[in-house]
């Protein structure tokens, strides 16, 4: 197969839907020019994230739209035979839940709910309940919103399930009960990327892991955009800036090269785990 050019972004969005679909055109056009077959998007990047995971004000949560809005529509125009994939809050009845789609010119390609809620999320969503692979033009892709890249059994779940690309979409902030001095020192700065490339590694497969930027109430979106390789080795990256991390690889070959001696997903022993408390 020929080369892949990856795109993650790292950017800010908030809820003012028409400016967030102006940087999400921008972010795109940006990743054309650099001639990327798949964009990762960050979590809330239509209407924005919560501006206090403590304590979510139910009057100020984003706004919550239904699958078939017509601003997905526009995001698929703008993503033409781009694979795009981009977070936003979903509405299902009286239920809502932090989401993400992934899409092309053609039409929607996969979905997926965030499942793993922290801190006090739960008061402004509900938690999904699966994780799921599906074909694009760009690869087999799944995707994890945020927090679900906390847990190894996401991931592997997806890479079970044939993904070569896990699409880890976040709204990650820096930490809020032990603030460092700089990013660079921050707790939950390094998790992400050892999160990030751990999943990688673990499952021999290729990380795009988007973020926000910026500040919203009291919280500091880390940034830290990156494309990981198979070997858990970060191929590109934004650091803190807003930006594109853009990598070029050949996905099922890095993939085989991986696996070419260890092979983890084969060497699985599922009847020695235990699979709860």
């Amino acid at each position: 197969m020929a080369p892949t050019r990856i795109a993650a972004a790292a950017a800010h969005f908030g809820r003012d839907l028409d400016h967030d679909l102006g940087r999400i055109g921008k972010l795109i056009a940006d990743a054309r020019a650099e001639g990327a077959a798949l964009l990762v998007l960050p979590d809330a990047a239509i209407g924005g994230y919560l501006a206090d995971l403590r304590r979510p004000d139910p009057e100020a949560l984003p706004p919550a739209l239904k699958p078939d809005d017509p601003i997905f529509e526009q995001v698929a125009a703008m993503a033409g035979e781009m694979v795009v994939c981009v977070g936003f809050c979903e509405a299902d009845g009286d239920d809502r839940y932090n989401a993400a789609v992934c899409l092309t010119g053609d039409g929607v390609l996969g979905r997926h709910r965030k499942v793993h809620l922290p801190a006090a999320e739960h008061i402004a969503y509900r938690a999904g309940d699966t994780f799921a692979a599906f074909d694009t033009p760009a690869g087999r892709i799944g995707m994890l919103i945020d927090y679900d890249k906390t847990f190894p059994e996401s991931a592997r779940t997806l890479a079970l399930d044939g993904a070569q690309i896990v699409a880890c979409l976040s709204a990650w902030p820096a930490s809020i009960t032990n603030a460092a001095p700089k990013l660079s020192q921050d707790r939950q700065s390094r998790l992400f990327d050892l999160y990030d490339c751990a999943r990688a590694a673990e499952n021999q497969l290729v990380v795009v892991s988007s973020n926000q930027t910026g500040a919203a109430g009291g919280m500091r979106f880390l940034g830290q955009a990156k494309v990981v390789g198979p070997a858990g080795n970060i191929l590109a990256r934004t650091w803190a800036k807003a930006g594109l991390a853009v990598a070029e690889l050949d996905v099922a070959t890095e993939i085989a090269h991986a696996r070419r001696v260890l092979n983890h997903l084969d060497e699985l022993r599922p009847g020695t785990y235990r699979s709860g408390r």
